[in-house]
């Protein structure tokens, strides 16, 4: 296999990366934040300084929740930049670990510009914090892995996460919405303190059901095959296939999309001419080194095998 073929591929399957498909679920975060971002905007245009409310997106690892806020972010966020011309309205950061309210606000101000000693105190840093938000004109602060901020599940750890959220909402100065975004342990934080749960909107990522969803996954895989210029092969549009692509992804939905982004690639690197069911068989291989009887797309009876495993082989 030449260098230019691999060179070639790794181009086609970066710019299908970079593409990002609309889902029904992400139709509804996307409507329920451009709401939220809809009275943020009321309020500045009338003067008015009512605390800001906020949006939670929880779901298991895999069900494609960082790729939605970052789209989703991205999107309103250059949005804003241009018609408001506001520098940063939308601050997105990952929780960091440790996962301490002073480290939080620690990498909140370097997210905002602003250097300092992790040294000072945790209520100077948050001081601070509401100060650069206020100076930047930040809308919505974003916390990704947000279940982090209370990995311990102390109930004084639960208290100060709660109370820092609710004091940027309710900063008669400039309050600021809070996006968050984790696992379902996410939910316990709000669950933890109605007033801070009364201020957010609710999201939740399911994972995939075969039955379910099914048909979403085979329009998923058509549209990547469009923009690829890769027809599939006539198997690869049948409900079948796309029982067998959920269970291979353990009903992620950013899995599904793994497994088919790495199918079109081996697709693209062998020469084909469509993508195959062979294309989804060689991708899970590399994905779990698994033996063919362990393999979804090449068995019969592939409920049986455990796609959370990898290395799955016969025992000899």
């Amino acid at each position: 296999m030449s260098n230019d073929i691999i060179h070639k591929t790794a181009e086609k399957v970066a710019a299908l990366r970079d593409h990002f498909i609309h889902h029904e679920r992400f139709e509804l975060l996307e409507a329920r934040f451009a709401m939220l971002v809809a009275k943020r905007l009321s309020d500045l245009d009338a003067g008015r300084s009512s605390e800001a409310h906020g949006l939670a997106l929880s779901g298991p690892s895999g069900t494609g929740k960082s790729a939605a806020m970052h789209h989703l972010l991205a999107g309103v966020g250059q949005q804003l930049s241009t018609t408001r011309h506001w520098d940063a309205p939308i601050i997105s950061l990952r929780v960091p670990s440790p996962a301490t309210l002073k480290f939080v606000g620690y990498t909140l101000l370097r997210a905002l510009g602003y250097q300092i000693s992790s040294e000072r105190q945790a209520w100077y840093i948050w001081d601070l914090v509401r100060h650069h938000l206020k100076e930047r004109q930040v809308l919505f602060v974003h916390l990704d892995e947000a279940q982090d901020l209370a990995s311990r599940g102390t109930k004084h750890e639960l208290n100060a996460v709660a109370s820092m959220l609710k004091t940027l909402m309710t900063d008669p100065d400039w309050p600021v919405g809070i996006i968050l975004s984790g696992t379902p342990e996410l939910e316990d934080i709000l669950n933890h303190d109605p007033q801070l749960a009364r201020r957010m909107q609710t999201v939740h990522f399911n994972s995939l059901s075969p039955v379910a969803h099914g048909n979403d996954v085979l329009d998923l895989v058509e549209n990547y095959c469009k923009r690829a210029g890769l027809p599939p092969a006539p198997g690869i549009v049948e409900p079948a296939h796309g029982e067998r692509l959920i269970h291979a992804a353990a009903n992620q939905f950013g899995l599904v999309i793994e497994l088919t982004l790495a199918a079109i690639e081996q697709a693209f690197l062998n020469g084909a001419r469509q993508l195959a069911s062979r294309d989804f068989a060689r991708a899970y291989h590399l994905r779990t080194a698994c033996d063919d009887s362990f393999n979804p797309f090449i068995i019969p009876d592939f409920y049986r095998v455990d796609a959370r495993q990898v290395f799955s082989r016969e025992k000899r």
